[in-house]
């Protein structure tokens, strides 16, 4: 068995022989080898092992069809999987009564697609039976493969949609607590949902698990510049980001530009915003990020902290592993955050 794994068998592209009598396995496995099939002969007391590897098709001669080897191929196809049907080709002896051999590997062999040949049979009628087994062989493969992603795609979709709601849960959990009235509560709660459907949206639209900072940074900050807000400044260069990350910061992102407009520096017509960022090179690059304002309202410390700003020191520390800065100065808001790039940017794979 060891050869036959060294050999990479196990990819159902190859040909198991149980022909233990004479040289029928040899001049078999050479007869398919002159025309580039792979070919594996087993002998009775390797025959389960061999199967385990999920060859193409089953050659078997009539001398092999013994108790035991019955046995062993029956379990075998009793334990194949709901999308598998391996051909099995018999070759029978011109004396042979077929029908009577036929019936009893029906009832012995169930979910095999049985191919019976009188030997002797021409080498040429023989390869072209295999092949074209083989080629159902490979239509098998593909719905597995298929039926395997498709498993895949279940279990992710179900494992996202979890996390979406445990976040909208969360959400509403914490604007809940912060609300004053049921309008606040209401406005509040779309906008932060708004800003998650954003990012999830430029997510899909980059078409994978990565999004760009400044995609990000647009599909949160689009409604406040159509609203006629023009003081707000983006600069900074290109940074790939993990979805999660664009998720976090997109709702950090979101609670800052709230709260400029409420109170800050877009509440005023003269107003300014200026979010930028940039990477520090270095052994291990770092990532800063700064927002700024500037001509609003003179600036007083909340006598309390809202669900915003500790939603984004506790979510902010948890993704940069560094505590956000964040500053009442007097002349405007500034809050600046750093951290290894390698935690914001989606996992590459070999």
């Amino acid at each position: 068995m060891s050869d036959a794994e060294r050999n990479g068998l196990g990819t159902l592209d190859w040909v198991l022989i149980l022909a233990p009598y004479r040289k029928d396995a040899a001049y078999t496995a050479s007869l398919l080898q002159e025309r580039g099939l792979q070919a594996q002969a087993a002998s009775p007391e390797d025959l389960e092992d061999l199967l385990a590897l999920s060859p193409g098709v089953l050659v078997v001669t009539h001398e092999a069809l013994d108790p035991k080897a019955i046995a062993t191929v029956g379990g075998f196809l009793q334990a194949q999987p709901n999308w598998s049907e391996i051909p099995i080709v018999v070759l029978l002896d011109r004396a042979a009564q077929q029908s009577r051999i036929q019936a009893t590997l029906s009832a012995a062999w169930p979910r095999s697609r049985q191919i019976f040949y009188q030997r002797p049979v021409a080498a040429l009628e023989l390869i072209s039976g295999i092949q074209s087994a083989l080629l159902t062989r490979a239509r098998q493969r593909d719905v597995r493969d298929y039926l395997e992603r498709e498993t895949e795609l279940r279990l992710e979709l179900n494992h996202r949609v979890k996390n979406i709601l445990a976040t909208v849960i969360s959400i509403f959990d914490m604007t809940r607590r912060g609300a004053t009235s049921m309008d606040g509560l209401t406005q509040d709660f779309k906008g932060r949902l708004r800003a998650l459907s954003n990012v999830h949206s430029a997510v899909f639209d980059a078409g994978g698990e990565a999004v760009a900072l400044t995609e990000v940074v647009k599909s949160v900050l689009a409604p406040y510049i159509a609203k006629g807000q023009s003081g707000i400044t983006i600069e900074g260069p290109e940074v790939l980001l993990s979805r999660d990350a664009g998720t976090t910061l997109a709702l950090c992102l979101h609670e800052l530009a709230t709260n400029a407009i409420k109170y800050g520096g877009l509440s005023q017509p003269d107003g300014r915003i200026r979010l930028e960022w940039n990477i520090v090179s270095s052994s291990e690059p770092t990532l800063t990020l700064r927002w700024t304002e500037t001509g609003g309202p003179t600036v007083v410390e909340p006598s309390r902290v809202g669900y915003g700003t500790r939603y984004m020191r506790a979510a902010l520390s948890s993704l940069f592993g560094e505590a956000p800065d964040l500053v009442f100065a007097t002349d405007g808001l500034r809050f600046s955050i750093s951290g290894l790039l390698s935690r914001l940017t989606p996992e590459t794979t070999e």
